[in-house]
């Protein structure tokens, strides 16, 4: 589970942003929408992100791509020095001078303990890094990892074992990563960790177009779970009555079939169904996975060619009381920004500056009034968030 994931100086991001999944315990509306921590503090299942074109929703998705990318690929050896890992995501703030360092932060937490971690970087080397460990049965946070330009230094817990290796890790890579492929008895916190970062499904507004993420999940939801994704299917009103696939040449093609009004079964290729279709099945696809393996999924522009209710469909997913999965999605559709699905909490805007500075801002930090329209104040510019519409006018010549 997500608690709070940070990012600064990353793309238009300059100043620090903080996108926290912890409730407020204050509102007492919609309980079902949290899960509880062992520390009984209760998180967040579900958040929506809006936000004007271009004013930063998508870089905070791609800030958070970019930090798993780091995290999963630190230790790769790239002997190509233009494609070193940390000179590829090395993205600040574009609009001064001095770039400076970027900075991520990430807190997890599982049935024992919340891991905080993060690292400070440039084009050319991990600045810092740190990990703590907070055990939620003795309410102790331990040091397990600090580091600064000159030095490593490793917590009790791992400090035996991990002190001998530590002098391995180049300047550009992580200790994190570094330490999560050593299979030693106390590197166990690094794995958990790293695994944690890693099964975070984060996807841009394209993705379900993208051929490798169709061929890497829809054979197997077929194979193992097709009877669901058929009822889903139908549950959406498609109109598609089975599903299949075949290897060929070394490629696959899928095919679904609808009932003609003869009564017989007619297969069409899968690509000929609407984007929206398509979508569909690849968004319920992955939100079931995520489920399943109680995962983060942060999709750019997920509600773009579904329709409001099957956007809904979506979300509902999440509200499952025997998962502690969690979505975060940015989005126009400004359908489920209502009292009736949302908590003040679960409502997040992203706004950018005239001098292109992004800031992220919930609706709790608005004083909003007990009978208040969330979509129609949204709209009329009360949270920000929106695009400032100038007059406009085209001349025939």
């Amino acid at each position: 589970m997500i608690v709070q994931f940070s990012m600064k100086n990353v793309l238009s991001f300059k100043d620090e942003v903080v996108l926290d999944m912890r409730s407020i315990p204050a509102y007492k509306e919609h309980n079902y929408n949290l899960m509880k921590l062992p520390s009984e503090e209760k998180l967040l299942r579900v958040a929506a992100i809006y936000g004007a074109n271009a004013s930063g929703k998508s870089n905070l998705c791609r800030g958070m791509w970019m930090f798993q990318n780091i995290v999963m690929r630190s230790m790769n050896a790239v002997e190509n020095t233009e494609n070193k890992v940390l000179k590829q995501f090395y993205r600040p703030f574009a609009f001064e001078d001095k770039p400076g360092n970027s900075e991520y932060q990430i807190i997890l937490s599982d049935d024992e303990a919340e891991y905080r971690y993060g690292f400070e970087f440039n084009s050319k080397q991990i600045v810092s890094e740190w990990l703590y460990r907070k055990d939620y049965a003795v309410n102790r946070v331990s040091t397990i990892l600090e580091r600064d330009h000159q030095s490593i230094t490793m917590g009790a817990s791992v400090r035996r074992e991990c002190d001998k290796y530590k002098e391995q890790i180049p300047e550009d890579a992580l200790v994190l990563t570094f330490f999560s492929r050593l299979a030693l008895k106390t590197t166990s916190v690094f794995r958990k960790v790293f695994d944690g970062i890693h099964k975070m499904m984060i996807a841009e507004s394209d993705f379900y177009e993208q051929d490798l993420i169709r061929k890497t999940y829809l054979p197997k939801a077929i194979d193992e779970n097709k009877e669901e994704l058929l009822n889903f299917l139908a549950s959406i009103d498609t109109g598609i009555k089975d599903i299949s696939y075949k290897i060929i040449d070394n490629g696959i093609e899928f095919y679904t079939y609808h009932i003609g009004k003869d009564g017989k079964k007619y297969p069409i290729n899968l690509y000929n169904e609407s984007s929206g279709t398509l979508k569909s099945i690849i968004v319920y696809i992955i939100a079931s996975f995520v489920i399943d393996s109680n995962g983060l999924m942060f999709v750019d522009e997920l509600s773009a060619k579904l329709h409001p209710l099957l956007l809904k469909f979506i979300v509902d997913l999440f509200y499952n009381e025997k998962s502690k999965a969690q979505l975060i999605y940015t989005t126009h559709d400004t359908t489920l920004m209502d009292k009736k699905f949302f908590r003040r909490d679960q409502i997040l805007f992203v706004q950018k500056d005239d001098y292109g500075y992004s800031t992220l801002s919930t609706l709790s930090d608005f004083r909003v009034r007990s009978d208040a329209s969330f979509e129609k104040d949204y709209l009329a510019g009360v949270y920000g968030g929106i695009p400032m519409l100038k007059e406009f006018s085209m001349k025939a010549e």
